[in-house]
């Protein structure tokens, strides 16, 4: 399974240990990734200036979750209407890495429940999903 993992996803997989970091490492070692420019610039953004992780460290996990995974470009926003249009490129890219999942824990786009063949997420029900 393709798998798109948003930022607060992401950032709570380093930053804490819990379900986050387990839905990281099941994606690692059983899905394919799907990543994009954008979200490695937000994640960068986000330990860098809100939780103060060392530069070294940003750079081993961002490493680290290039390694394997699909790199996508977003091509064409989709036409969704959410207040946070940094959203609609992560949306982007997740449809153009050809995702079957996005993982979010953001509410507005976790309401949207899917778009075009993109199911969008919690952490939770990706987790759920994997033990059917």
């Amino acid at each position: 399974m393709k798998v798109f993992l948003d930022t607060n996803v992401l950032v709570s997989a380093v930053a804490t240990r819990g379900l986050c970091a387990d839905v990281l490492r099941e994606v690692l070692t059983s899905h394919e990734l799907v990543i994009s420019d954008s979200l490695l610039k937000e994640l960068k953004r986000v330990l860098e200036h809100k939780l103060r992780v060392p530069s070294f460290l940003i750079s081993g996990y961002i490493d680290l979750l290039q390694q394997d995974t699909i790199f996508a470009k977003p091509v064409n926003l989709p036409d969704v209407t959410i207040k946070d249009k940094d959203d609609l490129i992560i949306l982007a890219a997740a449809l153009s890495g050809n995702s079957d999942l996005l993982v979010t824990g953001d509410k507005e786009l976790f309401a949207l429940g899917k778009v075009e063949k993109l199911e969008i997420v919690s952490p939770r029900e990706f987790w759920k999903k994997l033990k059917k």
